[in-house]
């Protein structure tokens, strides 16, 4: 596949982050040869032809949250006439500006940041066909802080091509401006401010009910999913009363959500944010009116998750259980087998020359929080008696792994299977050969899979044959699971649904397999600590 580029191109690969991907992507511009245009609920929209694929970028789902600050989003306001939609809309306001944190890489030049940013992205073999296609409705990573869906890895054609499908990306907001949570120091108007985020994508998602008929999808048939922070959000979404039954099928790729902040800790934040630009509760009203840059200083630092307000949020998304709302929504959980790689791969001194004698150090300043008072010496110890071949380095990449970022998703698959709910469990085991093959499948890796977008992605997933494949068996599984509720496909062997006796793992890698209770005897040594989410 030769990638599509309408202007240069910049691919990074910048580890250390939750869910920053990898790439800059280019500016579409108006193919001349066909303008389709589109009508919505705020008025129509023209959007371009890529690849016989009607794209639109930058459609707006939400008014100007400025003028809505800490509030409830609400539709845009119409418009009269003909509106272009060929360019991505402005990212959120977060940390770093454009580039995020340093874990980020820079979205386009000409991306703006702003508050008016309530804007998707759509991707749609036909209009008004009557299609009734499977719509796939992704929410991008970054934790809840930062990042965006401007980038070509979520490009959305190569889905709609393969599989005759309507897809659809999301921004919103993000970080204070989405999860300050001000309703204990400010009273009934902020009610909702620790959730204003989660907000934005229920409003998305009855955008996509009510629009998504015009551009040949079924508003019965609706796929959430998401990576890292993304798949978190789908978590959320499933405990939340505003969103049940704005979707039918959930994806979560290396991302769960558990537990919300308390009302108590997302309280102390608000006072801190407070402190900084001199308000009181008395004075708080005027935070609508801060600038955006000097309110993003004051929330900078900031811990951001879901608030359990007891209204938009009643409950933990999956404590003491699964939520019980989605319980016959279908579910697919996983996760890659080299997670932290990303996370800790660029670290100084490098984690791939770690010595026998550094490494109990290290997976105890890396993991402190996840291992509670385990001996990392007890960790090293159990870890060269399973896998006496591995060395140093083989050990903190998997210990790392299971103790941070393994352990929710697998949490998650048994409450889930307790509930009876239908359940897939997935495990990325194909290693990238990028730089020799030392980052195995590091974090955020089935992202350009799942969209079968690795033409996108050479510098994370190279572009080979096998690098094709694997993501012609991930994007046709999602395709099928998207269609059907199941994610079966005549190139992968019999998927069993996740149970908590045989906990049935599909293994993606260039021969895909399904391995009951893979890594169970890690699972087994982490079981007695308690799984310690941040930002509670």
């Amino acid at each position: 596949m030769t990638p599509r580029r309408f202007g240069p191109t910049l691919i990074r690969w910048i580890a250390g982050g939750t869910a920053a991907l990898l790439l800059v992507a280019g500016r579409p511009a108006k193919a001349a040869e066909a303008s389709p245009i589109a009508q919505t609920s705020a008025g129509r929209i023209r959007g371009y032809v890529d690849n016989g694929i009607n794209v639109f970028k930058g459609v707006p789902y939400g008014d100007d949250t400025a003028k809505h600050r800490f509030q409830p989003p609400v539709p845009p306001v119409p418009w009269e006439g003909v509106r272009d939609t060929v360019a991505f809309g402005p990212m959120a306001p977060q940390p770093g500006g454009r580039g995020g944190t340093d874990f980020f890489p820079t979205p386009p030049a000409d991306t703006k940041i702003s508050e008016d940013c309530l804007t998707l992205n759509v991707w749609t073999p036909a209009l008004r066909d009557h299609g009734k296609r499977p719509v796939l409705v992704y929410f991008h990573g970054g934790g809840f802080n930062g990042w965006s869906v401007n980038v070509d890895a979520y490009d959305g054609v190569r889905l709609c091509r393969r599989g005759d499908v309507v897809v659809v990306t999301v921004n919103h907001r993000l970080n204070g401006f989405g999860y300050l949570y001000l309703a204990e120091l400010g009273g009934p108007e902020f009610a909702s401010s620790g959730n204003a985020g989660m907000l934005d994508l229920v409003l998305s998602l009855q955008w996509v009910r009510d629009n998504i008929a015009e551009f040949g999808g079924d508003p019965g048939c609706v796929t959430i999913f998401g990576q890292s922070g993304g798949g978190a959000k789908c978590a959320t979404l499933m405990a939340m009363p505003a969103a049940h039954g704005l979707f039918h099928r959930v994806l979560t790729m290396s991302g769960q959500q558990l537990v919300g902040r308390t009302r108590e800790h997302a309280t102390e934040t608000a006072r801190g944010v407070l402190k900084a630009l001199n308000l009181t509760p008395e004075t708080i009203d005027r935070i609508k009116t801060v600038p955006m840059e000097k309110l993003m200083a004051a929330m900078r630092g900031g811990e951001w998750t879901p608030v359990v307000d007891g209204t938009v949020l009643p409950r933990d998304p999956f404590s003491p259980d699964a939520p019980p709302q989605s319980a016959d929504v279908p579910m697919i959980l996983g996760n890659t087998h080299d997670e932290t790689a990303y996370f800790y791969g660029r670290s100084q001194p490098s984690p791939f020359d770690i010595t026998w004698e550094q490494l109990p150090g290290r997976i105890k300043q890396a993991v402190s929080q996840y291992i509670a008072d385990i001996p990392p010496e007890e960790i090293v110890a159990e870890y060269r008696r399973l896998y006496p071949a591995d060395t140093a380095s083989d050990v903190f990449f998997a210990a790392t792994t299971a103790a941070r970022s393994w352990r929710g998703m697998v949490i998650e698959c048994e409450r889930r299977a307790a509930q009876g709910g239908p359940t897939y469990a997935y495990n990325l085991t194909w290693n990238t050969p990028v730089d020799g093959g030392k980052w195995k499948a590091p974090h955020t890796l089935d992202i350009p899979l799942f969209f079968d977008n690795t033409a996108y992605t050479p510098g994370m997933t190279g572009d080979g044959d096998e690098a094709r494949k694997v993501a012609a068996l991930m994007s046709d599984s999602l395709i099928a699971f998207a269609r059907t509720g199941n994610p079966k496909t005549p190139a992968l062997p019999a998927w069993p649904r996740f149970d908590r006796e045989k906990r049935a793992t599909m293994l993606f890698d260039a021969t895909p397999r399904v391995e009951d209770d893979p890594r169970g005897a890690e699972r087994k040594f982490f079981a007695p600590v308690t799984y310690n989410q941040p930002g509670r």
